[in-house]
């Protein structure tokens, strides 16, 4: 098959799918006699990547596989059309999902333990609703309690191919001097001011 035919097959494939798809998938589109390889597809996505770059969207490669995006420079304009917000979380959503993230697996009473607080069954819930985390196993201890991980959906979310992709915790540690105009230590004392 003509390389362009391909690279054509291919964009219409992905932009039509609903979730990302991994080479595997792709190539089961197509019949023997079609004469395509694992290779073939490589080459055409590394090809397609290349013509999308800087255009309004980009084919991304994530955990589960390729996908087209809005790229992020357009964000602004392109969610001026969506009735929705985005989700809001809440601090203590947020801490719950890095430590399952950065300590993996865990369970919930060590995740209590280091936060020195009760972890809300709703904030797992919501977690595992979003399919960012599930049950990986159960800990080999009294009560055998569930041990928690992040799944496939959270590093499509997050445009990650694998958690190697995350932060070293010292640079989250450093989050403030990188970024100053999140301001993050005023807010947690407008915060404690509040209490």
């Amino acid at each position: 098959m003509q390389t362009e035919k391909l690279q054509n097959i291919l964009e219409a494939i992905i932009i039509s799918a609903d979730k990302p798809l991994s080479i595997e998938k792709l190539l089961t589109f197509f019949a023997t006699e079609d004469l395509v390889n694992r290779n073939d597809i490589k080459l055409a996505l590394s090809n397609l990547q290349q013509f999308y770059q800087g255009r309004g969207v980009q084919l991304i490669e994530t955990a589960s596989g390729y996908r087209f995006q809005t790229h992020q420079d357009y964000k602004h304009w392109v969610t001026r059309h969506w009735d929705e917000k985005p989700a809001k979380y809440s601090r203590a959503l947020l801490e719950t999902l890095a430590l399952i993230v950065y300590r993996q697996p865990i369970t919930r009473a060590e995740i209590e333990d280091i936060r020195g607080v009760a972890v809300s069954s709703n904030i797992i819930k919501t977690l595992q609703e979003r399919e960012w985390i599930r049950i990986v196993g159960h800990k080999e201890v009294p009560g055998r309690p569930s041990l928690l991980g992040t799944t496939r959906q959270f590093l499509d979310y997050f445009n990650l191919k694998s958690l190697d992709e995350m932060p070293s915790l010292s640079e989250i540690q450093d989050i403030d001097k990188l970024y100053p105009e999140l301001d993050l230590n005023m807010q947690e004392q407008k915060t404690t001011e509040a209490d």
